[in-house]
């Protein structure tokens, strides 16, 4: 699920990824924004289970993004607002942040 709050200037968006598998020990957010990485972005979980965390995206932009589980097994959102093919032969998610109105 993705959550999507703008600053009082609109460039500027604060995006939180939420991630829900019981089984998981362990996640985080891999994507255009940290390079890819499958530890530079680990997210938190919280009391009811589910794992989150919060960006500070620009707006204006989209932004490719999976989660690693487990340190190993990627993801996708069900909820993404797209999806691309990357170079592997499958999909990735993007979060779209538009300019506001």
């Amino acid at each position: 699920m993705l959550k999507k709050t703008y600053t009082a200037t609109g460039k500027k968006c604060r995006v939180t990824f939420h991630y829900a598998d019981s089984g998981a020990a362990s996640a985080a957010l891999a994507g255009e924004f940290n390079g890819w990485s499958a530890t530079e972005t680990p997210m938190k979980r919280l009391k009811s289970g589910e794992f989150a965390v919060t960006l500070m995206l620009d707006a204006g932009r989209d932004y490719a993004f999976r989660y690693v589980v487990d340190g190993q097994r990627w993801v996708n959102e069900p909820e993404a607002d797209k999806y691309v093919r990357n170079e592997f032969g499958e999909d990735n998610s993007v979060v779209t942040v538009p300019l506001p109105e």
